[in-house]
């Protein structure tokens, strides 16, 4: 695959194509970032978007990963102690889980989040954005019912961090792209350009396919799953012979979870998949890309049973570095 489809690659929603575009034509040394609030223990949400950094360090791209303890505390997640712990602990787990350390600088939001400039910049962006539009952007991402103060700051923190990283494409999941949108409209106001942005999906609740898997609500996977965790979660999740699944009950609408999976986590990282099952039953079968084996499934020729123990066994090897890591920082 070309850059542009390397960049782009399993992207929900990119802002805007010809932006990406223009970066695809000379990626050595651009500069792509995520924010995340330390959680100490990454998740299958936290797995997308690092897969999508390893695309684009691929691809040339420099990337920074923001560890963003001004944010979580802003969001209710602890003390600055607690949470720089925590963010020690996901910097490991990041690099485990395949970030190229040469190719990733990671940084604590107070490293810069406290200096003169950029408190005046915030400052400036507070006068030029209204309560409502700032906590419209916070709607997905806040912690708790009660609206605060800090959750009209925050988005707009985020807006700034991209200038103050000094980075070229700004990566979120689909929950951050009323973040970003924000980010668009108001930096020109402050002199800046409008970040050019990239959007990861939204995998489904594991249990039901409606919705977003969750880490604070239902079923999730992360590297603090055991072998037989992940195995027990993943036989338990939806999954129809189908990628488009009909609505549930009441009408929501649905999607197979272990399918989306399939696309998103475990392709970008093999080359080649191979679903084991007895010579009885057909003998094992072999993919080399997502939609064979998507086909295979809707056809009937793949059994769902057999699809959910081939996902539990290459989503414990890339879940295993990481355990590892969590293991050893209890001992």
């Amino acid at each position: 695959m070309d850059v542009y489809e390397r960049i782009t690659r399993n992207a929900a929603e990119v802002v805007t194509e010809d932006e990406v575009r223009t970066l695809a034509e000379s990626p050595e040394g651009k500069r792509a970032y995520v924010g995340y609030e330390p959680s100490g223990v990454l998740h299958i949400g936290h797995m997308l978007t690092a897969t999508k950094l390893i695309d684009l360090q691929e691809a040339g791209f420099e990337v920074t990963v923001l560890l963003a303890d001004v944010h979580a505390y802003l969001n209710d997640k602890g003390t600055f102690e607690e949470i720089r712990r925590t963010a020690e602990r996901m910097k490991e787990q990041f690099i485990a889980y395949g970030l190229d350390e040469s190719k990733t600088e990671f940084v604590l939001g107070s490293e810069f989040q406290f200096d003169r400039e950029y408190v005046l910049d915030l400052h400036a962006l507070e006068l030029n954005t209204s309560m409502s539009r700032a906590e419209r952007a916070m709607a997905e991402i806040k912690s708790g019912e009660a609206v605060k103060v800090s959750q009209a700051v925050y988005p707009l923190m985020q807006a700034l961090d991209i200038v103050y990283l000094d980075v070229d494409l700004a990566i979120g999941g689909m929950e951050q792209r009323k973040v970003h949108m924000l980010a668009r409209d108001t930096l020109p106001s402050i002199g800046e350009e409008s970040p050019t942005c990239l959007h990861t999906p939204l995998i489904a609740d594991l249990g039901s396919g409606v919705g977003k898997m969750s880490s604070s609500k239902g079923v999730t996977i992360s590297m603090e799953d055991s072998t037989e965790d992940i195995r027990e979660k993943v036989n338990g999740a939806y999954c129809p012979p189908t990628a488009d699944p009909d609505p549930d009950e009441e009408g929501n609408e649905r999607e197979n979870p272990v399918l989306q999976i399939f696309e998103y986590h475990v392709f970008p990282r093999f080359e080649t998949v191979v679903v084991e099952r007895p010579e009885k039953y057909g003998g094992n079968l072999e993919y080399d890309d997502y939609a064979s084996l998507a086909g295979d499934l809707e056809s009937g020729e793949l059994h769902p049973a057999d699809a959910k123990g081939a996902l539990a066994t290459y989503l414990d090897e890339l879940v295993a570095p990481g355990r590892e890591k969590i293991r050893q920082a209890k001992q």
